[in-house]
């Protein structure tokens, strides 16, 4: 459990009622991760999810033929800076990861457990909503910045 005047401090739950902060604290443990550390694996199974305090995390995405297993290759897709999320997967059906994170940085984060944030998000409809709201926005602007990466790499 953490202090709900930690989620507070970020606008991702800025919209949340005090009763609202304190469920969602109820669930979440803050967490110290050095340098290197893989956070989530690709393909895993999205059952934590992660808000940045402190530190930088780097998102990467592997690519691997099917019929030529040997060209393997891992491409940068994006960085989580404090103040955002990540793990979205966890609120996401089907709730598996689509991209490895690693510590960039010593970092500091709110580890969320997603399996009763979702039973909360399902009991009460607001929460819910304003929870995928601000999910949702991360969403895009990790689309829109791995479409730039994308076109980039294309460029070279």
């Amino acid at each position: 459990m953490i202090s709900p005047e930690l989620l507070r401090r970020f606008p991702f739950f800025g919209q949340l009622s005090e009763a609202d902060l304190k469920s969602i604290a109820m669930v979440c443990e803050e967490q110290e991760i050095k340098a290197g550390t893989v956070i989530l694996e690709e393909c895993g199974v999205a059952d934590t999810f992660y808000f940045l305090i402190d530190g930088s995390v780097d998102l990467t995405y592997k690519s691997e033929e099917e019929f030529y297993p040997k060209t393997r290759k891992e491409f940068d897709v994006g960085e989580i800076n404090p103040g955002e999320p990540f793990g979205i997967s966890a609120l996401i059906e089907p709730y598996r990861l689509n991209a490895t994170a690693r510590a960039a940085k010593d970092c500091r984060l709110i580890a969320i457990d997603a399996v009763p944030l979702r039973s909360l998000m399902e009991e009460d409809c607001h929460l819910g909503y304003m929870l995928l709201k601000q999910i949702s926005k991360a969403t895009m602007e990790r689309l829109a910045n791995t479409r730039i990466l994308l076109a980039a790499a294309w460029a070279k």
